[in-house]
């Protein structure tokens, strides 16, 4: 019963004519006379009640900062959900196959839109390649993503997990090419040799941040949008990236490895010149917009990574397993922003991550395997935000 709650749909005309809770599998409602009308009220109130419990069947009771939590996504993987600058629609990337992609690919969709049904939200991306981290523009007409597709059609092999080693490609075909809300690519945005992506755009519209291999190391870049001059903003040893914007653009949130030992660092230069890194120990950190003020958030231990700025700027959210005791037992955690008052924010047993603020504060999206039947299934969650 409990998951047919979380379908209900109340309908309340003004003038109560007619009071409805009405459910997938039937429809209940109480026509109005006159001598019903407290009768109407107190069910009112009642049905009332059982739809704002329905509404946060998928949230935790333990996520107070949580509310009317629902559910984007149905099936596959679905990630790095961005907003547009009006808070009203996201740009995401998923390989759903129902979607007849075969694997990331980049999509977008009005915050409204209902996939329930299946159906499949507008693609962005071209649909050859593999794709990652998109981002709208200012102006929400154009939508930046990183893309394999110059390097060819088909999706570039995934890394081998047979060693027992969990890893991430590092693909040294991806590039950063700009879109319209139709697909069109209008401009390639980066043509160096090795990877450049995980682009977010600034507040004002005027940078881009991304990482790039350009120098023979994952760090990080700011693009300025006119004129395209790109800036380095990190030069210290490990991988930087997943960088994003202070909301007045001051400064950036990202997330970073940090080898220590000489060991470590032949481990993780070995692994970059294949093409590949271990994201199994990294920490929050900040800096100013050109790199200076460089400080360590977090000394979690384990992988603390997908940071993103609160709305007021004070505080900062992102995603760990430093509690866990397996590895993908990852939650929202936040924080202040000089690394005190640590919170855990969200209480699934397996993963929440990619967190994002909407740029008016009202309402956090995040990617998370909740009520997924057991599958491995990371759908997209949207929430009111409560302080």
């Amino acid at each position: 019963m409990h998951a047919k709650f979380r379908k209900a749909i109340v309908s309340l005309e003004l003038n109560f004519a007619e009071l409805c809770v009405e459910f997938y599998f039937a429809p209940l409602c109480v026509k109005r006379t006159d001598f019903m009308k407290p009768t109407i009220s107190l069910l009112a109130a009642l049905l009332l009640s059982i739809t704002l419990f329905a509404q946060d069947s998928l949230r935790y009771p333990e996520e107070k900062h949580l509310k009317n939590l629902r559910q984007l996504t149905f099936g596959a993987d679905n990630a790095e959900a961005y907003w547009s600058f009006d808070s009203k629609a996201i740009t995401f990337q998923s390989n759903n196959k129902v979607w007849g992609v075969n694997c990331d690919q980049i999509f977008t969709m009005p915050i409204t839109e209902n996939l329930r049904d299946g159906h499949k939200p507008k693609m962005i991306s071209n649909g050859e390649g593999r794709t990652t981290c998109s981002f709208f523009m200012k102006g929400n007409k154009t939508i930046l993503y990183a893309s394999t597709y110059l390097g060819g059609k088909d999706c570039p092999p995934e890394p081998s997990r047979s060693a027992g080693k969990y890893l991430w490609p590092i693909y040294d075909t991806y590039d950063i090419f700009l879109a319209d809300t139709n697909g069109k690519i209008l401009e390639q945005l980066t043509n160096t040799p090795g990877y450049d992506a995980e682009a977010t755009v600034s507040p004002k519209g005027d940078k881009i941040v991304f990482t790039s291999t350009r120098n023979g190391d994952l760090d990080l870049y700011v693009m300025d949008v006119k004129t395209k001059k790109v800036t380095q903003v990190t030069n210290e040893i490990g991988y930087d990236g997943g960088a994003f914007f202070s909301p007045d653009g001051k400064k950036l949130v990202f997330r970073a490895s940090r080898p220590k030992t000489e060991e470590e660092k032949n481990e993780y230069l070995g692994y970059l010149k294949q093409g590949l890194v271990a994201p199994t120990a990294m920490e929050i950190f900040t800096c100013n917009v050109d790199g200076s003020d460089l400080k360590q958030l977090t000394t979690l231990g384990k992988a603390n990574w997908a940071p993103f700025y609160t709305h007021s700027g004070k505080k900062i959210i992102f995603s760990s397993n430093h509690k866990g005791t397996r590895g993908f037992e990852f939650n929202l955690f936040m924080i202040n922003t000089d690394g005190t008052g640590l919170e855990q924010i969200t209480y699934d047993k397996v993963f929440d991550s990619f967190p994002m603020f909407s740029p008016d504060g009202k309402k956090i999206i995040f990617s998370s395997n909740r009520h997924n039947g057991g599958t491995r299934n990371t759908n997209l969650f949207v929430a009111d935000w409560v302080d």
